[in-house]
């Protein structure tokens, strides 16, 4: 006895109904079997043809109609004679396994796509670690430089102990201050300068006289050598006129 049976419905594809189907005909003793995945008017499928005996085929049909995968979302199961050639159910489980195959090839170069993703984020992970260390170093460097700087402290503080010294010293100052009291006596002694000063407008009266009997003297001189001048020509005129 043959029997096809159709499944459509919202979701009757990659839910579990093949595997689910394939296991109760290994388990009914059936040699020969064959289920699909189809398309009819727009709504999933699942098409399955068994072939068996009588009491199989029954058995079969009412698991069809009892059991479904969780997530299954069946609309209508439909039975038909079917009249054609019947695979082997070996045929269907090669199937199964090339297409398991197919899935898992897709699936395996994903997850290497994924590690080669994962290997490039652990390179760059690797690199920030190297550059961590380097700065590390560099810290490290810089720190120690600091300590070597800063072993001149003791020195620095042996040397801060003459400040007690500087500060003795310094204790000549109110000293100097009371020497500075002889400024006033000082600026006392300049009070004579307006003195000085009128005593010098003397000296400024007499060589103006000086000035003016000395040009008196010049001007009579020159009228002599003018009259000298005269006398000479009217002489050379009688010489020699």
């Amino acid at each position: 006895m043959k029997l096809k049976i159709t499944i459509t419905g919202v979701k009757v594809h990659g839910v579990g109904y093949r595997v689910m189907f394939v296991n109760k005909a290994l388990s009914l003793g059936v040699s020969n079997f064959n289920i699909f995945n189809n398309i009819i008017e727009d709504n999933q499928a699942v098409i399955v043809i068994i072939e068996g005996e009588p009491d199989v085929i029954e058995e079969f049909r009412a698991y069809v109609n009892t059991v479904k995968p969780d997530e299954a979302e069946a609309d209508n199961i439909s039975f038909e004679e079917y009249r054609n050639t019947v695979p082997p159910i070996e045929r269907v489980m090669q199937s199964f396994q090339m297409e398991h195959w197919g899935k898992g090839i897709r699936i395996l170069l994903k997850m290497l796509d994924k590690q080669d993703s994962m290997l490039d984020k652990q390179d760059s992970m690797l690199d920030k670690q190297d550059s961590m260390l380097d700065k590390q170093d560099s810290t490290i460097s810089i720190l120690k430089s600091v300590k070597e700087d800063t072993s001149l402290i003791p020195d620095i503080a042996k040397n801060t102990s003459m400040i007690p010294d500087i500060a003795k010293n310094t204790s000549m100052i109110p000293d100097i201050a009371k020497n500075t009291s002889q400024i006033s006596m000082i600026v006392e002694n300049t009070s004579q300068i307006p003195d000085i000063k009128g005593d010098t407008s003397g000296i400024k009266n007499n060589t103006r006289e000086i000035g003016d009997s000395f040009h008196g003297k010049y001007e009579e001189m020159s009228r002599e050598i003018s009259q000298m001048k005269v006398t000479l020509s009217r002489i050379e005129a009688k010489v020699f006129g």
